[in-house]
């Protein structure tokens, strides 16, 4: 909850605006998600994701990481921060107390409040205003002469980096001038315990130099970071076999092809309804909004149904599929993309007893490995089961207006 007074009396509406526009932008599964804005006269609500993890700062605070606890903490750092650049948004104040953790112990990166857009260059195609936590901020930060907003956030998850690893800083002085200089020369010694690899990657993050100051791409392309990611698809491929023995050559109780039990789905209610109509959908207000990591259609087949489709798809099109809650259906590329594997989500709701909608929403990965997905493989592939998709026409001829099977429905439909 904000006060608008302090808001306006501060100055800090532009700041407001802004933090506002980056979170509607920079919707990934590792930064913490705006799901909604709502303001009365005297404030303004933030309805944001629950982290119940806390802050990564409570874990190092106690002490160094293990190696392998370390790494998926910044694996997953680094696929976030890649895609907000790849939105244009910089960050410039990263530090594990602005990295939390939801119930599974996945890193969100949050605080947006000190975060700049690609329109915030000046002609020199440099950002210029001096912020950040001293012991995390990049060295040309400092020297105020003009920064790239890539290669300051870079510098600063080198620094998180070597405090998961050590538990302690690479640049620490009770004076901050002596702190300072320490930057300047990227003055920091790595432990002994750290593997060589790793002092490998932090020297190249930890350049004082920002033209020589390693890429992203060059982070990725590691041996420590290829190395986590091996062992990563290693777990993962064991959990799958372990969870769909059929996989492995067993069988299961689906064999038959008969179902016994009815499927557990999601619900939806009436503001979740009202929620998915365009016409109540106010993020336009507050800049461009990217909602192409989402897809729905909807179905007048029995869950069965399209559960047995959305799984014959998955396997046509080389998909690991398992089931995770009610509804909920993970489906998981083997393969390494742009910006690792492709993670999809499809859940289904029952809105009544004959209708369901899916939702299909992009977990990790591409944006555009994902929508090719979507458009060019399942689309065609789930015909059989889609009544229409989202923003697409309705499909009269399979139900016709004023049908005496859901009149209420498609009054509600039309009127919509």
């Amino acid at each position: 909850m904000i006060d608008k007074d302090k808001v306006l009396r501060v100055g800090l509406s532009e700041q407001i605006k802004r933090e506002i526009s980056v979170m509607r932008i920079a919707k990934h599964p590792n930064v913490v998600e705006l799901y909604e804005v709502m303001a009365t006269k005297s404030r303004i609500y933030f309805v944001i994701e629950y982290c119940k993890g806390g802050e990564l700062f409570n874990k190092v605070s106690k002490g160094k990481l293990r190696e392998d606890v370390a790494w998926k903490y910044f694996y997953q750092l680094i696929n976030a921060v890649d895609f907000c650049h790849s939105r244009g948004v910089y960050h410039r104040d990263i530090k594990p107390e602005n990295l939390l953790l939801d119930d599974n112990e996945n890193l969100k990166i949050s605080d947006f409040g000190l975060s700049a857009l690609a329109d915030c260059k000046r002609q020199d195609g440099l950002l210029h205003t001096t912020c950040g936590t001293p012991a995390y901020v990049a060295p040309e930060v400092i020297n105020r002469k003009g920064y790239d907003g890539t290669k300051a956030d870079i510098w600063s998850c080198g620094v998180v980096l070597f405090v998961l690893l050590a538990g302690y800083l690479p640049f620490h002085d009770s004076n901050l001038m002596e702190m300072y200089r320490k930057i300047g020369k990227a003055d920091f010694k790595c432990p002994s315990w750290f593997a060589p690899e790793a002092k490998r990657l932090l020297c190249k993050m930890l350049d004082p130099n920002h033209e020589t100051r390693i890429t992203i791409s060059r982070i990725k392309e590691s041996s420590w970071f290829r190395k986590g990611l091996q062992l990563k698809q290693k777990r993962m491929g064991k959990q799958v076999r372990e969870a769909n023995p059929m996989e492995a050559g067993g069988s299961g109780p689906g064999d038959s092809g008969e179902n016994h039990e009815a499927p557990q789905l999601g619900n939806l209610n009436a503001f979740d309804i009202i929620a998915l109509s365009s016409g109540f959908d106010l993020a336009g207000l507050f800049g461009e909004v990217y909602n192409t990591q989402e897809s729905r259609f909807a179905s007048r087949k029995p869950a069965s149904e399209i559960i047995s489709k959305l799984e014959e798809v998955a396997k046509g099109l080389k998909l690991k599929i398992r089931k995770q809650d009610a509804g909920l259906f993970k489906l998981e590329g083997s393969k390494e993309g742009k910006k690792g594997a492709l993670s999809i989500d499809a859940e289904i709701f029952q809105v009544t007893q004959t209708f369901h909608l899916v939702e299909v929403k992009k977990c990790n990965g591409d944006t555009m490995e994902y929508q090719k997905l979507v458009e060019e493989d399942l689309k065609p592939a789930l015909a059989d089961i889609v009544w229409v998709w989202q923003g697409e026409k309705e499909k009269d001829e399979q139900l016709p207006r004023g049908s005496q099977d859901e009149p209420e429905l498609e009054q509600n439909r039309e009127s919509s």
